[in-house]
């Protein structure tokens, strides 16, 4: 089954940005676009709105003229586009787990303030089951070049990351970009100590050293799948939003795996994510476990 890149566009600047970016990486992969527009047809009294038809055409006419500027910059791209008829979290989910990857705007006002994000994007990338990209709308295709990274967070062990790892490397290769992985460690509360994290430390040649050689290990076979990958691995003392912040600006996309907590309040993604989505200046991939 070919999935294709999947973009959601509201007529505002930063989804158009999302298109345009969807729309390169398309013709990288060699993978069809998708393009698509959540509407529902929502009754009001106030006298001035628009009917239903009007307000439907009006849908048809947004995903219409997001195929035609895409198509124009990629002729031999194969791009569809239609309107989703239900709620936008639900059909943008729905949307999401039949491509490979999901696109959305967000918008942004610098590296301090950061990406505005609403409650359906906050939703959909708790619940996506796909990978969803966050696209600012002062993106453009020269960020992608440069010599600019792919900048990847690792946790925990060999399994817990993998599925960010495993996207970092995929986009490093189909770019001809370099990827750095990003591991952050804490000195651990006296409690935390134990005979066996400490053997393990000691063996390792202290706290530091264990870290990189943790790093190492989950790199390990993505490094074996994708030799023509340049890596830098970085081990840093530091909160892990921090560290990751402290390199974005040589990123051309950010990339972190979602820790997705379900609440009575709803659901969260995770201290990470949530700190890139919200500051980096690039474009941020926010992956699912796998």
């Amino acid at each position: 089954m070919i999935r294709p890149i999947t973009v959601g566009v509201d007529g505002t600047p930063e989804s158009r940005a999302a298109a345009a970016w969807a729309g390169r990486e398309a013709v990288r992969r060699g993978l069809p676009l998708r393009i698509v527009h959540a509407w529902q047809w929502q009754p009001t009294d106030v006298a001035i709105a628009a009917d239903q038809d009007t307000q439907a055409g009006w849908a048809r006419d947004l995903v219409r003229e997001a195929g035609r500027t895409v198509t124009e910059r990629h002729p031999g791209l194969t791009v569809t586009a239609e309107i989703l008829d239900g709620g936008a979290v639900e059909s943008l989910v729905a949307a999401a787990a039949e491509a490979e990857k999901l696109v959305l705007g967000t918008r942004g006002h610098g590296a301090i303030v950061g990406f505005l994000l609403g409650s359906v994007g906050q939703q959909v990338l708790a619940e996506a089951e796909r990978p969803v990209v966050l696209v600012r709308s002062d993106d453009h295709p020269e960020a992608e070049a440069g010599g600019r990274e792919i900048v990847v967070g690792q946790h925990g062990g060999p399994d817990d990351s993998s599925a960010a790892l495993g996207f970092a490397f995929e986009t490093a290769a189909a770019r001809g970009a370099g990827l750095r992985a990003v591991r952050a460690w804490n000195l651990p509360p006296v409690f935390a100590y134990s005979p066996g994290s400490l053997r393990l430390a000691d063996q390792a040649g202290g706290l530091e050293p264990y870290e990189k050689e943790a790093l190492g290990e989950a790199l390990r076979p993505w490094r074996e799948r994708f030799p023509d990958v340049p890596v830098t691995e970085h081990v840093e003392i530091g909160s892990a939003a921090q560290v990751l912040l402290s390199v974005a600006g040589r990123a051309q996309l950010m990339v972190a795996g979602r820790r997705a907590h379900r609440r009575a309040v709803g659901s969260r993604i995770g201290s990470v994510a949530h700190a890139l989505v919200h500051h980096a200046p690039c474009p941020v991939a926010v992956v699912p476990p796998s």
